[in-house]
């Protein structure tokens, strides 16, 4: 769904997980490093701070695709903006980026919702930047909660 001025993109997943280990995942520094890269991308975590106001920021490098910030990396900063135990984080995202088309704040806001057979899980990015294929960043999303749901059940 999107219109002329606010670019609004979603996936979501049913997790085999209760709300609470899923809500878990996202604010351990090293559990956000193994799930959160997609597919063909690494990542370093600079800064990570999670609580409301808190701080991050992000190096993700890929081995194919091009970056925003550099040939092949994309430098994010950010911040928490709003975190409710097994329901709900909320991020904004600024990409260190030359390119016009990068520019401005992507709020990504997850939701977890207890369900038959584990946690949906819906992430929804809003404002975001025009140079970012949807297609590209529909595939991005699936990978990250696919990593996701492969870390957390692992653990269960």
């Amino acid at each position: 769904m999107s219109n002329s001025t606010v670019r609004r993109d979603m996936a979501a997943r049913l997790i085999k997980a209760s709300p609470q280990a899923i809500y878990d995942t996202f604010m351990v520094r090293e559990a956000v490093a193994q799930w959160l890269p997609p597919q063909g991308a690494t990542i370093e975590i600079q800064v990570f701070e999670p609580r409301i106001g808190g701080r991050f920021q992000i190096t993700l490098t890929f081995a194919a695709a091009p970056g925003k910030s550099t040939a092949n990396s994309d430098v994010v900063v950010g911040r928490f903006v709003d975190l409710v135990p097994q329901q709900r984080i909320v991020q904004a995202f600024e990409f260190d980026s030359p390119d016009p088309a990068f520019a401005g704040t992507m709020t990504m806001r997850w939701t977890l919702e207890a369900a038959a057979g584990g946690t949906a899980v819906t992430v929804i990015a809003e404002n975001v930047p025009p140079g970012i294929s949807p297609a590209d960043h529909e595939d991005g999303m699936n990978s990250s909660l696919a990593h996701l749901a492969a870390y957390v059940e692992a653990r269960q």
